[in-house]
């Protein structure tokens, strides 16, 4: 099997348009998509220019981006809306008026759809693929990462409001990724500095905050890892576990969708057992434990992209003596990510019914 066949990398660019070399990494067959951060942005027409640009390298590479409202907004002027955390959506299940813990349930739901159309609507005007929502952790009050990004502490309201924000986006034509399996709000640390450590065992685990990820398993297009420590579970970190990902996300949940590492940069991907890791070790860790795609994010402005290229021959010399093997299956659920109806552009979307009507729904 050729390396072609399993387009694994996402990696990210410096600036506002292509340099030739990101030309060239783009192009890269172990490359299957880019990831778009605040400073690739200026304007709507700058990001569409860029979009652009990314598809004339190769038609299939993955635009994508972690948008999901609230702080964690990417693009948030030039006509974009500035889409509310979603907290606000579990606030609104639990209060609507009517003075009753639950009333709100409906209209929160119907908010959670329009979020959902709002946001894959406005990005796919743009020409981006995909975005890194919704969040399914549960908000237990502790973790400033998780925090407002979550829907609820309920796994059930998560569950709910998860699957209508999915709802939207399907309806822009827009896959989804359920993250951060099997669960990230418990533990106070951040993992972008540092290695989290739920010291909780399976069933406590299993019984709350991975009760999302069974009750969507059909929903979600893709499910995206915490770069957590669960000891009673697996000494690794979720991501690199294949306990966690092939034998209990997709055997015992039914998971068969798409599996993203979280970034590979982030401090809780460095540290693998008690041993530090480069780059390329962590990849091949997250794919052997049954991760289909890497990220690797923001080394092209640190380094000038060295990081991305290290990464990308080390994974070639790691598939010529066997430490990992490209697969289809693999490549097939990168594939099926790429959206599969056209978009309506920017101006046809401003006066779109659907598009309006959402508008009027967010809380």
């Amino acid at each position: 099997m050729s390396e072609q066949q399993h387009a694994l990398a996402i990696i990210d660019v410096a600036g506002l348009t292509l340099t030739d070399i990101d030309r060239e990494r783009l192009a890269h067959p172990l490359v299957g998509g880019i990831i778009l951060f605040g400073r690739n942005w200026k304007s709507r027409d700058q990001l569409v220019q860029l979009c652009a640009e990314v598809k004339e390298v190769r038609e299939d590479l993955l635009i994508s981006v972690d948008h999901e409202g609230g702080r964690v907004q990417r693009f948030r002027t030039d006509g974009f809306t500035r889409l509310p955390p979603m907290r606000a959506f579990g606030e609104l299940w639990m209060n609507d008026g009517g003075g009753v813990p639950g009333a709100g349930a409906l209209a929160a739901g119907n908010a959670a759809t329009a979020a959902g159309y709002v946001l894959g609507a406005e990005l796919r005007a743009c020409g981006v693929d995909f975005s890194f929502t919704p969040v399914l952790d549960l908000d237990y009050g502790g973790s400033e990462v998780i925090g407002d990004r979550a829907f609820h502490r309920d796994a059930r309201i998560v569950s709910v409001l998860a699957k209508s924000l999915m709802h939207g986006l399907l309806q822009a034509g827009m896959g989804n990724c359920g993250k951060h399996f099997p669960g990230h709000g418990f533990v106070a640390a951040d993992s972008h500095h540092e290695i989290p450590v739920d010291g909780r065992d399976l069933e406590a685990i299993l019984g709350d905050d991975a009760l999302p990820y069974g009750w969507l398993s059909t929903a979600m297009s893709s499910v995206m890892p915490a770069h957590v420590i669960y000891p009673k579970v697996d000494p690794r970190p979720a991501g690199f576990s294949r306990r966690w990902l092939e034998d209990i996300l997709r055997r015992r949940l039914g998971f068969q969708g798409a599996i993203f590492s979280d970034d590979l940069s982030m401090a809780g991907a460095r540290l693998i057992e008690g041993r530090e890791v480069s780059y390329t070790e962590a990849a091949m860790a997250a794919l052997n434990a049954g991760c289909d795609l890497v990220l690797l994010c923001n080394q092209s402005a640190s380094d000038g992209g060295q990081a991305i290229d290290e990464l990308l021959e080390g994974l070639e010399q790691a598939r010529k003596v066997g430490k990992w093997r490209p697969s289809e299956a693999c490549e097939q659920r990168r594939l099926s990510l790429l959206p599969s109806m056209a978009p309506l552009s920017w101006d046809a979307l401003m006066g779109e019914p659907r598009y309006l009507q959402a508008l009027d729904l967010l809380p």
